[in-house]
C-alpha cells in the first residue's frame, strides 16, 4: 500500500507506525494515495490560530474569537472547543461553558492578509484553486507531477508543513476523488490533519453518517428525509433515485448521486468577491443616532481598509440593521462613482441611517459595498464634489501612521463618540 512520511516525505514500508528516516507516526497511507488529486484544504480554527501566533502567551489558553455577552463565537481555539464552546454559539452561553476563556475581538484585515498569504501558497500549487472562504479551498492537482517532481499527495504534505513552519498557522487536508468527498476528509482528524477516502472505499465510508454530512441537508431537510425512513447516507444510497426525484425533485437526485459518494463539479477557479462588509452587536440595544453613528464610522473604516486591501471600491453602499425584536432592515444607495474611502461610505450610511432612527431600538448594525470594481476605477475627481483627492490623501496617510504605530494611533472625532454597547 502507498504510504510516506507526512514530515519529511520518506517512502514509508507498509505496516510501518514510524518513519525510518525521521521517525515521525504522522504517516499517510491509502490504497489510492498515489492517483488522488482533488483536495480541500482548511486551516485549523483560523482567527483563534492566527491570535496564537502573534502572542505566544495564548498558546495554552482557550480562546474565543467575537465580543460582547450578546455576540456569537466567530472562532473558537481547540482548547476552548474542549469545554463545548462551537462556532456561532451566543457569547454568553460560551463563557458559562468556559469562564476563563480570552475573548478577542475579531480583526479581520489581519485575518485577511493571513489568508490572502496562505492562497498565494496554493496558487504556487495549482492554478485550478477554488476558494470557498478566507481560510479554505478546493484545490485541483491533476497534471501538476511533472511541475513538482512528486504525487499530489506529497506535494500537499509538503505545502501543511510549510504553512505551518513559516506562515505559523496549520492546516487540514481531505484528500479524494471529488469536492464532496474531499471536503468530508478535510474534517476527519482536525487539527493537522492529512485525511484521504478513496473511490473504493468512499460507499462504506458513507453509508453510517447521518444525512446531514451532505452540504445543503440541514436541520429542517434532515428531520424531512428522516420521517421518510432516510436518516443515513446509506438510507439514500439504497433508495430508488426516480422516487428520490419524483419526491424531492432535483434535489434528490443531487441527494441519490452524492450518496454514492460520486460528485462531478470541477474546481472552479477564484469566485469573483460580491461584496465586502462589516457588522456589530450591541451589548446593550441602541436607539439615538448620536448612539449609532460613532459605531457606523468604526464599521465603515473596517470595510474600507478591507476595499483598499483587495484592490477593489463600490458603486453601492448596503446599511443592515436588526431591531431587539430581530427584525432585519436593509436599506441601499447607489452612488454616481465607486468609492473606497471611509468616509464616502459613511456619508452614505449616515443618510440611510437618518431614516431608521425612528426610536426604534437596534441589537445590530452593519455597512457593506457592493457591485464591486477595480480600485483604480474608484473616487474621479467630480465636478459637484471635489473633496475625492483631498479625503483619499488623508485617508492614505491615516494608514500609513496606523501600520506604523498600530489601529488606534489616530481617530476621528466622530469616533470617540458614545462607546457603550459595542462589542
Amino acid at each position: 500500500m502507498p504510504a510516506f512520511c507526512r514530515d519529511c516525505l520518506a517512502a514509508a514500508p507498509d505496516g510501518t507506525v514510524r518513519c525510518g528516516q525521521c521517525g515521525s507516526p504522522r504517516l499517510a497511507c491509502h490504497p489510492e494515495l498515489d492517483t488522488l488529486a482533488i483536495a480541500h484544504v482548511d486551516c485549523d480554527a483560523f482567527y483563534a490560530a492566527v491570535e496564537k501566533r502573534d502572542n505566544p502567551a495564548l498558546t495554552d489558553q482557550p480562546v474565543i474569537i467575537g465580543g460582547g455577552r450578546r455576540g456569537v463565537v466567530a472562532t473558537a481555539c481547540y482548547v476552548a472547543r474542549t469545554y463545548g464552546v462551537k462556532s456561532a454559539m451566543p457569547m454568553f452561553k460560551a463563557l458559562k461553558l468556559c469562564p476563563d476563556a480570552v475573548v478577542i475581538g475579531p480583526d479581520m484585515a489581519k485575518y485577511a492578509r493571513v489568508g490572502r498569504e496562505v492562497r498565494a501558497r496554493m496558487l504556487a500549487l495549482t492554478p485550478l484553486v477554488e476558494p470557498l472562504s478566507i481560510d479554505e479551498a478546493f484545490l485541483d492537482l491533476r497534471g501538476t507531477e511533472a511541475l513538482h517532481g512528486m504525487t499530489p499527495a506529497r506535494v500537499l504534505a509538503r505545502f501543511a508543513a510549510s504553512i505551518e513552519r513559516e506562515v505559523g498557522i496549520t492546516v487540514s487536508v481531505g484528500l479524494a476523488p471529488n469536492k464532496f468527498l474531499a471536503k468530508i476528509a478535510s474534517d476527519l482528524d482536525k487539527p493537522r490533519g492529512f485525511s484521504v477516502i478513496g473511490a473504493a472505499d468512499a460507499a462504506a465510508f458513507l453509508a453510517d453518517k447521518p444525512v446531514s454530512i451532505i452540504w445543503g441537508v440541514g436541520k429542517v431537510s434532515a428531520e424531512r428525509l428522516a420521517a421518510d425512513g432516510l436518516r443515513t447516507v446509506g438510507d439514500l444510497a439504497s433508495a430508488d433515485e426516480a422516487h428520490l426525484a419524483h419526491r424531492y425533485g432535483g434535489e434528490g437526485l443531487r441527494l441519490a448521486r452524492l450518496a454514492k459518494g460520486r460528485d462531478d463539479r470541477p474546481v472552479v477557479a477564484e469566485h469573483e468577491t460580491k461584496s465586502i462588509s462589516n457588522e456589530t452587536t450591541f451589548d446593550v440595544d441602541l436607539a439615538a443616532r448620536g448612539e449609532l453613528e460613532p459605531v457606523l464610522w468604526r464599521l465603515s473604516e473596517k470595510v474600507a481598509q478591507r476595499l483598499k486591501a483587495a484592490g477593489l471600491a463600490g458603486h453601492t453602499v448596503t446599511l443592515k440593521l436588526k431591531t431587539a425584536d430581530f427584525h432585519l432592515r436593509t436599506r441601499a444607495r447607489a452612488l454616481p462613482h465607486p468609492t473606497r474611502l471611509a468616509r464616502r461610505i459613511f456619508d452614505a450610511g449616515r443618510e440611510l441611517l437618518a431614516r431608521e432612527t425612528d426610536g426604534t431600538r437596534y441589537r445590530l448594525i452593519g455597512i457593506g459595498v457592493s457591485n464591486l470594481t477595480d480600485i483604480a476605477e474608484a473616487d474621479p475627481v467630480d465636478l459637484v464634489d471635489s473633496s475625492g483627492p483631498r479625503t483619499a490623501a488623508m485617508e492614505a496617510a491615516v494608514d500609513a501612521l496606523r501600520a506604523k504605530f498600530g489601529s488606534g494611533a489616530v481617530e476621528r472625532g466622530i469616533a470617540f463618540g458614545h462607546r457603550r454597547g459595542r462589542r
